[in-house]
């Protein structure tokens, strides 16, 4: 071999060991990023379940009270039902308590009323006898 075939060889030798060094600092380097990237991940995972947790009870309390509204609403209108009727009943037993006997009172003190009004007629005309027969004398037909 020529010395030339030896320089170039040693050449050869060199930059395939220069690219050894340079993928071993790479590989190197990259382990080194992973165990990073691993170490930001539990991080991150260790600070994120706290807030799950927190956001799974805040979840489980909302479910809780809105299960309790909606009990509440339908207790209340079953109230607000039961109210209604009452007053409803109250206003029939108002009716035939108060308003029905209040009309019956007052046809009773309408008859009365009419009653009266005939007895003073029948007097008036009791004691008119004459004055008719002086009236009709005036009248021009």
């Amino acid at each position: 071999m020529t010395e030339l075939s030896q320089t170039f060889l040693g050449v050869i030798a060199a930059a395939t060991a220069v690219m050894a060094l340079v993928q071993v600092g790479a590989i190197v380097f990259l382990a080194r990023v992973a165990l990073q990237v691993r170490e930001v991940a539990a991080t991150i995972q260790r600070d994120v379940r706290p807030l799950i947790a927190r956001a799974t009870a805040v979840a489980e309390e909302a479910s809780k009270a809105a299960t309790i509204a909606t009990a509440q609403a339908q207790k209340i209108d079953r109230l607000v039902t039961e109210l209604a009727r009452r007053v409803d009943d109250t206003s029939a037993i108002l009716q035939t308590a108060i308003v029905t006997p209040a009309r019956e009172g007052l046809a009773i003190f309408a008859a009365v009323k009419a009653g009266l009004a005939a007895l003073r007629g029948l007097r008036d005309r009791r004691g008119r006898s004459g004055g008719v027969e002086e009236e009709d004398a005036l009248f021009i037909g």
